[in-house]
């Protein structure tokens, strides 16, 4: 049986105190660097076992929005935007400097990624934030969304994100969370889930449909409350499917 490898991403540095556990797991995060959770010393803590760990770091900028974490949208000058975005990969980007590491990626957080979706000026508005770190990081982005479509004509390296712990609805938009459907915290219920985005190319909706889309890299959340156990079951589970996770 022909094995696949898959990249498996965890936001993390957001406060839950589990990344010493998770990060043997997966194989990219993504580190909340300033705009809704995280400061210096949280970003250089976890760069330090992605370090040890052999997995690639990625910044997770957010509308700066401790508050709420991140998870409320915001109207924002342009110029206040670009600059927040900025100073969050900056400071994490410094650290990583420093600890001998490389930034792999850039994913928008909460919120913000979710309005990038759909909002082609506030899209372009990231782009540009983003512009001065795309020569040596990728974006990762839905398949489908106005940002990814938009990263690809400006020649942007661009990686496709699904969420394992997420449902969708049939647009391929993500449950909102204040549905109670939302949120997949069984580890069983993720892994069914998963398989037919990686075997398929496909997703299974709230509504019963299956749709087609692309993935290179799929998300569990790390304030899932769940998400050490689904990452243990998943890391036991997926080699018995000829999947395997890269690192």
């Amino acid at each position: 049986m022909e094995k696949t490898g898959v990249d498996i991403n965890c936001d993390l540095g957001e406060g839950m105190g589990n990344e010493a556990a998770i990060l043997p797991l997966i194989s990219s995060c993504n580190i909340a660097c300033g705009g809704h959770a995280g400061d210096t010393q949280s970003m250089r803590e976890v760069v330090q076992l992605a370090k040890k760990y052999g997995v690639k770091v990625g910044a997770h900028p957010s509308y700066p929005d401790r508050e709420h974490f991140g998870r409320i949208s915001r109207s924002l000058p342009k110029t206040q935007l670009t600059r927040s975005i900025r100073e969050q990969i900056e400071t994490l980007l410094a650290i990583v400097g420093e600890e001998g590491m490389s930034l792999h990626h850039i994913k928008p957080h909460g919120a913000l990624y979710n309005d990038l979706v759909r909002d082609a000026d506030l899209a372009q508005t990231f782009l540009d934030a983003v512009a001065p770190y795309t020569s040596i990081s990728c974006l990762y982005a839905p398949y489908g969304s106005i940002i990814a479509k938009m990263a690809l004509d400006q020649g942007i390296d661009l990686k496709y994100e699904a969420f394992a712990d997420r449902n969708y609805r049939a647009d391929l938009s993500l449950v909102p969370r204040s549905e109670a459907n939302a949120l997949l915290t069984e580890q069983k219920e993720v892994l069914a889930h998963l398989l037919p985005m990686i075997k398929k190319q496909e997703v299974k909706t709230v509504s019963g449909d299956t749709v087609k889309f692309l993935a290179d890299t799929y998300c569990i959340h790390g304030d899932t409350p769940t998400a050490l156990e689904i990452l243990m079951y998943l890391s036991s589970s997926l080699p018995k499917h000829a999947i395997y996770i890269l690192k």
